[in-house]
């Protein structure tokens, strides 16, 4: 690890955080911030933010802390607070990094690597199989409808045979759904 800076992390209350400008994700800010916030509801949040100290013309630190990774997740810890779910004052964890801010925010965005559908599809279906959770429970702790719950677990229950074809590339979502027209595995590797 060639930085040098330090991180420091603390809790930080939700009222002393504000968007950076220097965030990097200009597209899609507020895109899917219902879903993250039915998530940190139920689970908790998962990520720290990643902040700095914002300071004065002086340079004198305001007690408020810019948040340059986790744009959306603070957007979503706001809807939660506006919806008296968790206080204004709620304790977020934060991590306080005195590297370049837009820098830390691309880092953030660009390393990710999103969630294969399958993967997705296998993990609800195990929530109802395993768990015993309604497609009405996942759907309000993940911030989707029921209906599309019901959907992703039925696509959950394809053939693991064909689930890996779907995740090698071999068969298209489209393709794939028309799988789960039967449960019958033996059925859908005849087809």
């Amino acid at each position: 690890m060639t930085n040098t800076e330090t991180t420091i992390i603390r809790d930080v209350p939700l009222n002393k955080l504000v968007p950076s400008a220097k965030n990097v994700r200009r597209t899609g800010r507020e895109a899917g911030i219902e879903e993250l916030a039915a998530s940190i509801a139920a689970h908790g949040l998962l990520q720290s933010l990643a902040v700095r100290p914002v300071q004065d013309a002086d340079g004198a630190e305001t007690g408020k802390f810019s948040v340059t990774g986790g744009g959306r997740r603070l957007a979503a810890l706001k809807l939660l607070a506006k919806r008296k779910v968790i206080a204004k004052s709620y304790a977020v964890p934060c991590l306080i990094n005195e590297g370049d801010e837009e820098e830390v925010s691309l880092a953030e965005n660009v390393v990710r690597e999103p969630l294969h559908p399958a993967d997705q599809f296998e993990a609800f279906r195990r929530l109802a199989d395993e768990h015993g959770f309604g497609a009405e429970e996942i759907a309000a702790r993940f911030g989707v409808t029921p209906h599309v719950v019901r959907q992703r677990m039925r696509l959950g229950a394809v053939s693991p045979k064909l689930m890996q074809v779907y995740r090698d590339g071999g068969l298209t979502l489209d393709q794939l759904t028309a799988f789960a027209i039967s449960e019958d595995h033996a059925r859908q590797a005849q087809v």
